[in-house]
């Protein structure tokens, strides 16, 4: 089976700048970036999209959005971020391996598009 993008970061066969890892995941500054704080917040298990999660990945689900708070106070974004997940082609996922983009140091609007 092929490997996602995101699988072969984790790998390190592919480089990205890491902001933060441990063991359950990785967190990488986005190539293509839409605020100037653009992070990913990538399991290294693989779940395809979040539809496709199971009960007991819900400790690692919650460990996600932990990481972005405790990123977002390490990178003093007081006065606001964003946490995003794409699930789906038509939310606009391009990776079928679940993540959470964290977005800060602009303006968001809502609603998004």
């Amino acid at each position: 089976m092929t490997k996602t993008l995101f699988e072969r970061i984790i790998a390190r066969e592919i480089p990205a700048k890491v902001e933060f890892e441990d063991d359950r995941c990785i967190v990488i500054h986005d190539n293509d970036p839409k605020a100037p704080v653009h992070l990913l917040i990538i399991p290294k298990k693989v779940i395809a999209r979040l539809g496709a999660a199971e009960a007991a990945d819900e400790p690692l689900l919650g460990h996600l959005l932990w990481v972005a708070g405790m990123l977002a106070g390490k990178l003093n974004l007081d006065q606001g971020f964003r946490v995003v997940v794409n699930s789906g082609p038509d939310a606009g996922e391009s990776v079928p391996h679940i993540h959470l983009h964290l977005l800060a140091k602009r303006k968001m609007d809502w609603p998004p598009g």
